[in-house]
């Protein structure tokens, strides 16, 4: 899917998933804490959310960035060829998010890559819609470092870290070259 149709699109599941929700612009914004106008412009596809702001518009959504982006289909295929799969960018800090899981499935897992730039951070900031959900960051390529809370973990290619997901964290690679990473996200909340 090309940037353009892919902003749209973003725009188009956020409106309909507010108004499915019974939200008003001011109620999602109180909500997510993004501000009214800017919620406006990404439904109209003026403004690209960056990471940080679609997970919390995600949050107050009820939703995981990787449930926000999967494409809802009558049918579900056990099968997610490479070019199928949704690719997006976060028009802030370049990182590159691919979800490998095949949409629509009765999976409570979501499978996703990420190549992550040099010098890049993203924040997640807490959210309760997520307490209970977990992920692993499995590193391939490069380092990252994962900052939960006060507590700082360095990962090295091979390394993986398993964390909660609604306690907020943050993804840095501290390096002057790309790194690249799987997360494996349980939406379930046992």
């Amino acid at each position: 899917m090309m940037e353009q149709e892919l902003e749209a699109a973003i725009g188009i599941r956020i409106r309909k998933l507010r108004i499915e929700k019974g939200l008003t612009l001011d109620d999602l914004a109180s909500a997510s804490g993004v501000s009214r106008a800017m919620i406006s412009r990404i439904e109209r596809a003026e403004a690209s959310p960056t990471a940080s702001l679609l997970a919390r518009v995600c949050a107050a959504l009820g939703l995981s960035l990787s449930a926000f982006f999967a494409e809802e289909e009558q049918e579900a295929s056990p099968l997610a060829r490479r070019h199928e799969q949704q690719v997006w960018r976060d028009p802030e800090t370049g990182y590159v998010r691919r979800s490998v899981s095949p949409p629509g499935t009765s999976s409570a897992v979501d499978i996703v890559e990420v190549e992550f730039p040099a010098g890049g951070r993203v924040s997640f900031p807490p959210h309760a819609a997520s307490h209970g959900m977990t992920q692993h960051i499995w590193v391939f390529e490069g380092e990252m470092e994962m900052t939960i809370g006060e507590t700082n973990h360095h990962l090295f290619p091979g390394d993986c870290l398993f964390m909660p997901v609604g306690e907020g964290h943050v993804f840095h690679n501290p390096t002057s070259k790309p790194a690249r990473y799987c997360v494996v996200l349980n939406r379930s909340t046992r």
